[in-house]
C-alpha cells in the first residue's frame, strides 16, 4: 500500500509566521494555488481511502487537490496543539522556550508534549492505516504531522530545523509486510 501524506496549502497564519496549531484558519490565494499544484502531482492516482484533518486549511486543500467523492474527516490529523502559543510569532519565543519546545513540546503552555503528539500520530498509523487492505491512501494534514510520521518511520526524532516542509509537501510511504518505508519526500 502507498500512503500519500499531504501538507495543507499556505494559510493566513503561515504568512504571519505564527503558530497555527488547532486555530482554524483559511487558505490564502497562494494556498489554493499550492493545492492545485499538489492536485497536478496526484493526478491519475486512484485513492481507495482519503483522510483529512478537520481543520479548514486541510479540508480545503483536499477538496481543491483531488475533490474525492468519499473521505473521512478526523481531528486525529490536526497539527500539534501549541496551547496558549497559538497565534504567537515564532520569533518572539525566548531561547530557553525554544530549547524546551524542542526537547519536551508545548505542555508548558497547555498544548501537547512531544510524547503525546507522537502517540497520536502512531495511533492513527496503527488503527487506521495499518488495518487497510488497499493500494493508495491520501492523508491531508499539517507540517508537524508530516515530520512526526517521518520520525516514526525512521525511528528517530525529527526537528523542524532539519526537515524542510513547504506548504503542500507530499511524503509518500509504502506499508508492505507490516513495515513502513519512506518512498519519497517532495517539496512542491
Amino acid at each position: 500500500m502507498r500512503v500519500y501524506v499531504i501538507r495543507h496549502g499556505e494559510s493566513e497564519n503561515n504568512i504571519k509566521k505564527v503558530h497555527s496549531g488547532w486555530d482554524d484558519v483559511q487558505l490564502t490565494e497562494k494556498g489554493i494555488a499550492d493545492a492545485k499544484k499538489a492536485g497536478k502531482f496526484l493526478e491519475g492516482i486512484s485513492f481507495d481511502k482519503v483522510y483529512s484533518s478537520d481543520l479548514q486549511r486541510a479540508i480545503n486543500t483536499m477538496k481543491t487537490a483531488i475533490n474525492p467523492d468519499e473521505y473521512e474527516i478526523t481531528e486525529i490529523l490536526r497539527e500539534r496543539n501549541f496551547g496558549t502559543l497559538e497565534g504567537t510569532r515564532f520569533v518572539d519565543a525566548s531561547d530557553d522556550d525554544i530549547q524546551y519546545m524542542r526537547k519536551f513540546g508545548y505542555d508548558k503552555w497547555g498544548g501537547e508534549a512531544n510524547k503525546e503528539f507522537r502517540e497520536r500520530v502512531k495511533r492513527f498509523m496503527q488503527k487506521k492505516l495499518e488495518t487497510l487492505d488497499c493500494e493508495n491512501v491520501a492523508v491531508f494534514c499539517h507540517a508537524g504531522w508530516l515530520r512526526e510520521m517521518l520520525g516514526i518511520v525512521l525511528d528517530t526524532d525529527i526537528s523542524a530545523r532539519h526537515i524542510y516542509c513547504n506548504n503542500c509537501t507530499i511524503s509518500i510511504y509504502e506499508y508492505i509486510n507490516n513495515n513502513w518505508k519512506l518512498h519519497s519526500w517532495i517539496n512542491l
